[in-house]
Order: C-alpha cells, then sequence, then structure tokens
C-alpha cells in the first residue's frame, strides 16, 4: 500500500489599491470639498458607510466614505474616516484621520497625488502608505 501525498494549496493575498494617509482637523465634507475643488475630483458621499467587522463577519464599527470614478483613467477612489467612537479602520496608523484609496490604479503616480493634496487648504498632511506592510489592510476589500 504506497502512501498517500498531502498536497497544501496557498493563495498568496493580492492587494489592488494603493493608500494616502490624510490628516485633517476639518470635518468629511469640509474635506471633501477642498479636494474635488483643486484636484477636480467628483468625491460624493456613499449612501452606504465602510463596515469593518471582526473574524466573525460582525460589524465593528461602519466609516463615513465618499467615492469617485474615474472614467478616463479608470480608478476608483475612496476616501474613508479613520477613526469612528474610537475604533479604527486602519488600528496601526491611529494618528491619520482619513485615508484615500486607489483602486486599479495603472495611469497615475501615487507620489503626484500625494503633492497635489498637500496643498488642499484643509490637509495638514499626506503621507504614502503601503498596504503590504500594514497587517489590516489585508481585511479591506473595495467592490
Amino acid at each position: 500500500m504506497s502512501k498517500s501525498k498531502k498536497h497544501i494549496l496557498a493563495f498568496e493575498e493580492e492587494i489592488d489599491f494603493e493608500m494616502i494617509g490624510l490628516c485633517s482637523h476639518h470635518s468629511d465634507y469640509r474635506l471633501v470639498w477642498g479636494i474635488n475643488d483643486l484636484l477636480k475630483y467628483k468625491l460624493v458621499k456613499s449612501d452606504d458607510e465602510y463596515i469593518v467587522t471582526n473574524k466573525k463577519g460582525e460589524p465593528v464599527s461602519s466609516h463615513s466614505m465618499y467615492t469617485y470614478c474615474d472614467e478616463e483613467n479608470r480608478i476608483d477612489f475612496y476616501l474613508i474616516k479613520n477613526k469612528v467612537e474610537g475604533k479604527f479602520l486602519i488600528p496601526e496608523k491611529s494618528a491619520i484621520d482619513y485615508f484615500l484609496f486607489l483602486c486599479n490604479n495603472t495611469s497615475i503616480e501615487l507620489l503626484d497625488i500625494v503633492q497635489q493634496l498637500k496643498l488642499v487648504p484643509s490637509v495638514l498632511a499626506a503621507y504614502p502608505f503601503y498596504p503590504e506592510e500594514i497587517s489590516s489592510t489585508h481585511n479591506l476589500a473595495f467592490n
């Protein structure tokens, strides 16, 4: 009788977004107005909030979210508030107020957007982050 072999199938998670952390003392709608005005984006408040769930799939927190689809460059933008009622979207970056996510970006240089965001009056600071280096970003999903 031959010994059976055990095969393990491992999947490497692919992160299909880039992220920029924003510091601002203004409310989300004021920040979005400044970004839309200066960068000519069309971020609008989503009817749905971004829901963070635990490992059991139970909701932990819900964060306000603004979306914009750049048809020309085929990029989806999501601006999400990091802290809501003491709970964080990205707990490792608790000093960041908002995150701007760029999904499927193949045409715009991330550092160019960071430099443009620094010119928005409501933005105190803008930082590029690498999602691969932050463990909680593996739990994020965008449609």
